[in-house]
């Protein structure tokens, strides 16, 4: 049975209409300052504890991060697992060809005549090409999507929203990419999911009780 996309709006809302009203105000941010002013806006405002805390933070974002959560689901319900892994999957390849098609220089190369005036974090590898979208923030609202709709109490999802959206600003303060590409992340991450769940979420073997039993627990979350 197809789930229909409003139903899905519903289920997500407590996410869905704060993310609505962030990205209102970065598409009034882009409209008034260029690529360069929001970039060093956001690199010059750089701390310690900022600095030890972002790649850490950044990882959530990483598909790895989608296998642990996957492996941990499989011992409770073999369906959310699949839906897990599946969407965040496509997802990342929407994204892997989107940054091909556009073949985006990253702030390491964008600005390599200016990188002395640029704060950078030790130990942190840096990138230098397919910067547009952002794959971590695409992951990072995925799956923040994703396991909103799942929660039975709605208000995790501004959390929800909220740790995503600090994934995204990690991925700028790493240098690693501009403020468009988060933009862009998070838009491809959570409309692509809220159709996928739509598509996916009401298969009828995902309904099966064989697919909603885990490792230890035979019934559904």
């Amino acid at each position: 049975m197809k789930i229909r996309i409003k139903d899905v709006l519903y289920e997500i809302r407590t996410f869905f209409i704060p993310y609505l009203v962030v990205l209102t105000v970065c598409f009034i941010i882009k409209s008034i300052y260029s690529r360069e002013e929001i970039y060093f806006a956001v690199n010059s405002h750089n701390y310690p504890w900022a600095d030890a805390i972002a790649p850490y933070l950044t990882d959530l974002g990483n598909f790895w991060t989608v296998v642990v959560l996957t492996a941990i689901l499989s011992f409770f319900n073999y369906g959310k697992a699949f839906l897990l892994v599946a969407i965040n999957a496509i997802t990342a390849i929407v994204a892997q060809i989107v940054k091909h098609i556009f073949d985006a220089p990253r702030p390491m190369l964008y600005f390599k005549d200016q990188l002395v005036h640029i704060h950078f974090i030790k130990g942190v590898d840096m990138l230098s090409l397919h910067s547009f979208p952002s794959g971590h923030t695409v992951t990072a609202f995925s799956t923040a999507v994703l396991i909103t709709y799942w929660c039975k109490n709605k208000l995790w999802g501004l959390p929800l929203l909220l740790l995503a959206i600090a994934v995204g600003y990690s991925r700028m303060y790493l240098s690693e990419h501009f403020f468009e590409d988060v933009t862009a992340g998070s838009v491809i991450g959570a409309i692509t999911t809220v159709f996928l769940i739509g598509w996916l979420a009401g298969k009828d073997f995902l309904k099966s009780p064989k697919w909603n039993r885990g490792l230890i627990n035979k019934n559904s979350l």
